[in-house]
């Protein structure tokens, strides 16, 4: 709106009221409970998604969304103001139980709290844990081997630096062939370490290529996941997969590598979710997206002065 008043030369703040007087939102029914909850009980299907998103400054929202609108109208069921499992079974509930009872499935990440809240509200439901959390929990161990071994070179660096000036001696760095130092080595493969191998550019490969002889220990790590995601993509039953991700676990907990035991440790918390994936092989991809057309739309908007309004704009677009 600040945009379209500043092309046609228009006030802003009067466009602003201008429109929210015509807009309808005084006579809007959830007014003011808006910024508590949101509930559009006629939304609902039987495959949801659940997860958070910031509104304002910060402020955390737990969002209901319905796949089978695929992201346009109808994709919003509910929205409440908190992540507290209290709060949202509170007002989630404000969905008839006729209505939460055809629910067969909730895809959404680890969080404890939102499994209990969706356990509470949809007893006839699936909670199927988002594979792309769960593979982070691996790609987390392997970022944090990297940033670990680069402020090793750090203080190596410096060290060095600082005796060449004691010494009177310039100092340079010792680069790789493919011009890289150990530092920029370091940082410059953090995106590739999160892809497979055969999406690497040929300045990747050459890149990873040393990383990996530089540093076994990191390619020990990134192997180790990329055997984990690699069960993910195969065509496994639940069964196949409780086998295969059982033998990973047995070999994560002898890794040499700090994590994979914390990891392996998680899986089995959540394991019951997670083989859940493999009945009908749901994501949350849908929730993902869903909060980064909200995040989109809050950009236009250059932030969010007054929640309520803002919310009402999004209920019209999504509810």
């Amino acid at each position: 709106m600040k945009s379209i008043a500043e092309l046609r030369g228009i006030d802003y703040r009067l466009l602003y009221h201008t429109y929210r007087r015509v807009s309808g939102y005084e006579q809007w029914s959830a007014r003011h409970h808006a910024h508590e909850y949101l509930v559009f009980s006629e939304n609902i299907g039987t495959k949801l998604s659940l997860d958070e998103v910031s509104v304002s400054q910060g402020e955390l929202y737990t969002v209901l969304s319905n796949k089978g609108a695929r992201g346009r109208k109808g994709t919003l069921v509910a929205m409440v103001g908190s992540t507290k499992t209290d709060e949202i079974v509170k007002q989630f509930s404000r969905i008839p139980l006729v209505q939460r009872e055809q629910v067969q499935e909730v895809t959404l990440d680890l969080a404890e709290n939102m499994a209990a809240a969706v356990k509470e509200l949809f007893p006839n439901a699936k909670i199927v844990a988002d594979r792309f959390h769960v593979e982070q929990l691996g790609h987390e161990i392997v970022q944090g081997l990297r940033v670990k071994l680069r402020w090793k070179v750090i203080n190596e660096e410096n060290k060095a630096y600082k005796k060449a000036k004691r010494d009177g001696l310039p100092y340079r760095p010792e680069e790789f062939y493919n011009g890289d130092t150990a530092r920029q080595l370091l940082a410059r493969s953090r995106y590739a370490l999160y892809k497979s191998p055969v999406k690497w550019t040929n300045n990747q490969r050459l890149r990873m290529n040393i990383l990996f002889e530089q540093y076994p220990q990191l390619r020990q790590a990134y192997d180790h996941v990329r055997e984990f995601n690699a069960i993910y993509s195969k065509p496994l039953t639940r069964n196949e997969a409780l086998r295969q991700f059982s033998e990973w676990m047995t070999r994560s907990r002898k890794h040499k590598t700090p994590g994979f035991k914390r990891m392996a440790n998680t899986i089995e918390k959540h394991f019951e979710h997670i083989l859940n994936y493999f009945e009908n092989r749901s994501t949350n991809a849908s929730a993902e997206s869903f909060n980064a057309k909200i995040k989109g739309f809050r950009a236009m908007q250059r932030g969010v002065s007054d929640t309520n309004f803002f919310l009402f704009r999004l209920s019209k677009i999504y509810a």
